[in-house]
C-alpha cells in the first residue's frame, strides 16, 4: 500500500491496521474532531480503493448486481450499495456517484481487487468497463458545512455527512495546503460512530446481513429486481427479524483503555463471566460524548439492560429496533 504524502504534514501519526497509509491524527485528536464538527478542514482517505465503471450499460448492469436501485440514478447524486453472498451476507460496501459518463465508487482499503474480480466475472456481454483507479485517484473528505470550493472537474459525492472528493493523487498536497486543517482517521471515525454509521469489516463479520446494521433503505432498495442474496433480504424483512442488532454504547469514562474490536458484551448483572451476548465493533473517544462505541448484540437483549464491554460498564441506545 502506498503511504499518503500527507503523512509528512507536521504532527502526523500514522494509522495502523486496516487504515494503514494515512494519518490517525496530526497531534490534536479532539481539536481535529471539533474542526470537522464545525465544518472546517478535511480528512485524508487516500488509502481507500477507487473503482470506476464506464460504458453505456453501466447503471443497468450495476443495478443487477448491487442492492441499490441504480437504473435511473441522476448524475451527481450520491448513493451507497452492497454486494451480498447467495445467503444474503454482506461482502462489499460501495459508496457511489455517477458523473454522467462513469460511475465512481470508493471502497474499504484493500478490497478493490476482490470486488473487481467479481465484477469482471459478471460482465458477460454487457457494454461496460471496470477499472481500478486507486493508483490514480485519492479520496478526501470535506465535512458537512464546509464552504471549501472544489474544482468543477473533480467528481464529488455530496451527502448529509459531507463531500467525498475523488482527487488526482498528484493534487493531494496542494489540496491540503488550500483546505486545511487536516484531520486524521480518529476524528473521522469518532463522528462516524456518533452518527451510528456502520463500516464494512468493523461492524460486519462473515454472517452479517444488512438488516442488522440499519442498511435497509440507505444501501438496500426493497422494491427493485433480483440480485444475489435478495431472497434473504426479502424473507427477513417480510417474515422475521434479524438475529442481531446494532447498538450505540456510552462507555464508562473512568477506564483508561477503550475496548478493542471484538471485545465480548455481557449483561452487567451477570458479571464478566456471564454469557456473551454480542461484541464491540468500534470504540472511540468523542470530543463531547466521551468514550462511545458501536456494537452488535443479540436481538433479544433488553434495550434498557446495562452491559459490560469486557470489564467496562456500557449503557446502550437503540440503533436497530429489536
Amino acid at each position: 500500500m502506498t503511504s499518503s504524502p500527507l503523512l509528512h504534514l507536521p504532527g502526523a501519526v500514522p494509522a495502523e491496521g486496516r487504515d494503514e497509509g494515512v494519518a490517525a491524527h496530526y497531534g490534536e485528536v479532539y481539536g481535529e474532531q471539533r474542526s470537522l464538527a464545525e465544518g472546517r478542514g478535511f480528512v485524508d482517505l487516500s488509502h481507500r480503493g477507487v473503482v470506476t465503471v464506464s460504458g453505456p450499460e453501466r447503471l443497468s448492469w450495476l443495478h443487477l448486481l448491487l442492492t441499490q436501485h441504480l437504473t435511473e440514478l441522476p448524475a451527481g447524486q450520491a448513493t451507497e450499495a452492497l454486494i451480498l453472498s447467495a445467503n444474503g451476507h454482506i461482502e462489499h460496501a460501495l459508496y457511489l456517484v455517477d458523473d454522467g459518463e462513469t460511475t465512481w465508487a470508493h471502497v474499504e482499503p484493500g478490497t478493490q481487487g476482490e470486488l473487481i474480480a467479481y465484477l469482471e466475472s459478471m460482465k458477460f456481454f454487457y457494454r461496460v468497463e471496470v477499472a481500478d483507479r486507486t493508483e490514480e485517484f485519492a479520496v478526501v473528505h470535506l465535512p458537512a458545512g464546509s464552504i471549501a470550493e472544489v474544482a468543477k472537474e473533480h467528481v464529488v459525492r455530496e451527502t448529509a455527512y459531507g463531500r467525498d472528493v475523488f482527487l488526482p493523487r498528484a493534487e493531494l498536497e496542494s489540496f491540503a495546503a488550500a483546505h486545511g486543517p487536516a484531520a486524521g482517521l480518529l476524528a473521522h471515525e469518532a463522528l462516524r460512530v456518533e452518527a451510528h454509521r456502520p463500516r464494512l469489516g468493523l461492524e460486519t463479520d462473515h454472517r452479517t446481513i444488512p438488516h442488522e446494521l440499519g442498511w435497509i433503505g440507505t444501501a438496500v432498495h426493497l422494491q427493485k429486481g433480483c440480485y444475489r442474496g435478495q431472497e434473504t433480504v426479502a424473507r427477513v424483512h417480510n417474515l422475521g427479524k434479524p438475529p442481531r442488532r446494532l447498538v450505540f454504547l456510552h462507555l464508562d469514562g473512568s477506564e483508561v483503555l477503550l475496548p478493542a474490536h471484538g471485545t465480548p458484551l455481557r449483561l452487567a448483572a451477570d458479571g464478566e463471566e456471564g454469557r456473551q451476548l454480542g461484541f464491540v465493533t468500534t470504540a472511540v473517544r468523542h470530543h463531547e460524548l466521551g468514550p462511545i462505541a458501536l456494537a452488535l448484540v443479540k436481538r433479544n437483549v433488553p434495550v434498557d439492560a446495562p452491559l459490560l464491554a469486557g470489564s467496562t460498564a456500557a449503557a446502550q441506545e437503540v440503533v436497530v429496533a429489536p
